[in-house]
């Protein structure tokens, strides 16, 4: 007689139970998002820009009017050179050998141009990217902000914000309740 363990094969005895169910839910939390959400979909479109022959002081009074912290920079050409932030003109505006150099802080506001102090290596995206490759991108490379281009051409701006509310909206859908779909966070 035979054992009765021996009598069920091995696949079968070391294959996963089928629950009712289980399956759409594991397809469901890989194809999470339903859509993929694409950047010229949550971008701010015809950004604020600065020329790179402006003053500083130029632009620290066009972000501060306007409230905002990222000023993509354009060439004589108006293409793309760089990007000038917040950052870019408070360590300038601080800078004690600056201060000593240039005397008091409204002439050195009215000396230096952008071009001296702007981001030249700026990183940008297409508006056809997608929206969590934008965001790995920013967080990868510590960045507040991405101008995108579509040729030569500054055609938006995604800042954190813009991904932030991506975010918020995402998980008002209903991810919060399901933690399965989450994956790995690094």
């Amino acid at each position: 007689m035979s054992h009765p363990k021996r009598a069920i094969t091995r696949d079968i005895r070391t294959r996963k139970p089928k629950r009712p169910g289980r399956g759409l839910d594991e397809l469901e939390a890989l194809s999470w998002p339903e859509r993929t959400i694409r950047v010229e979909e949550v971008m701010a479109r015809s950004p604020l820009t600065i020329r790179w022959d402006r003053t500083i002081g130029a632009a620290w009074k066009l972000m501060k009017d306007r409230k905002i912290r990222h000023l993509p920079v354009l060439d004589d050409k108006a293409r793309l050179a760089g990007i000038v932030t917040d950052r870019d003109l408070r360590q300038v505006i601080f800078e004690p050998s600056i201060q000593e150099q240039l005397g008091n802080l409204p002439r050195a506001l009215n000396i230096l141009t952008v071009r001296e102090v702007m981001t030249w290596g700026v990183i940008t995206v297409q508006p056809q990217t997608e929206i969590r490759e934008a965001a790995r991108i920013m967080h990868e490379q510590k960045i507040g902000a991405l101008p995108v281009v579509r040729g030569d051409k500054v055609v938006g701006m995604l800042t954190e914000t813009d991904v932030l509310k991506v975010f918020v909206k995402v998980l008002e859908e209903g991810v919060v309740s399901r933690p399965e779909r989450w994956g790995p966070i690094k």
